[in-house]
């Protein structure tokens, strides 16, 4: 899947709570007064067919949107082996302003999970650039029984951001899961979690936080 989205115009405050009271030098709480293009390079997994995962930048530029309608993992009942997990990485070419670098400051996860009693489920998200050896993972658990909708946020504090190398293009990959495990459910019963809102689709945001280079 390619694609590319360019967003430009007034820019407001970033997203309050993606970043700490006080930043370090060099940390800015505005991202510069340009634009922000956002190329998909590809977007594979069991968790996001061709087709079914689109990206959007918001209009202040600190924030996209992946949307999923096709992300689901279950086990039980008459479930496939293989769907107890399911996931999707995004390789992302991003472009910004000159003299400006990026990482992910939060990530807001939604979707729904209908877990019998005894079973259990998690949704992890990792994050890094090609290339790089950082990596930035996040679990968040859950625990049957529930029927329900669920929300994760990932929050990342300054000092430990991931930051796009400056003066270099390197994509950036958002590689997401979701696993459930039977656990002592009962073997009949059908346990499963969606990376999607009821209606069958789920806005997943990241914020952004940047920074100036070094002066070259």
């Amino acid at each position: 899947m390619t694609g590319g989205l360019l967003m430009s115009g007034a820019i407001a405050a970033l997203f309050a709570t993606a970043l700490p009271a006080h930043n370090p030098s060099g940390a800015i709480v505005d991202p510069p007064p340009d634009k922000i293009v956002i190329n998909v390079a590809t977007v594979n997994g069991s968790g996001c067919p061709a087709g079914t995962a689109a990206v959007a930048v918001s209009p202040d530029n600190t924030a996209f949107t992946v949307t999923y309608s096709d992300y689901l993992a279950q086990v039980g009942g008459n479930s496939d082996p293989t769907a107890f997990r399911k996931n999707c990485q995004l390789n992302l070419v991003v472009a910004v302003p000159g003299g400006f670098t990026y990482a992910i400051a939060s990530a807001d996860y939604r979707g729904f999970a209908s877990l019998k009693a005894g079973a259990t489920s998690t949704e992890k998200a990792s994050y890094y650039f090609q290339g790089s050896s950082n990596t930035a993972s996040i679990t968040h658990p859950f625990r049957g029984p529930l029927a329900d909708n669920w929300q994760a946020t990932d929050t990342t504090e300054w000092a430990q951001l991931v930051w796009s190398p400056c003066g270099v293009q390197r994509n950036f990959n958002i590689n997401t899961e979701i696993r459930v495990n039977a656990g002592t459910s009962a073997p009949s019963s059908t346990s499963f979690m969606t990376m999607d809102s009821t209606d069958g689709e789920l806005s997943t945001i990241y914020h952004l936080a940047w920074k100036e280079c070094p002066a070259s």
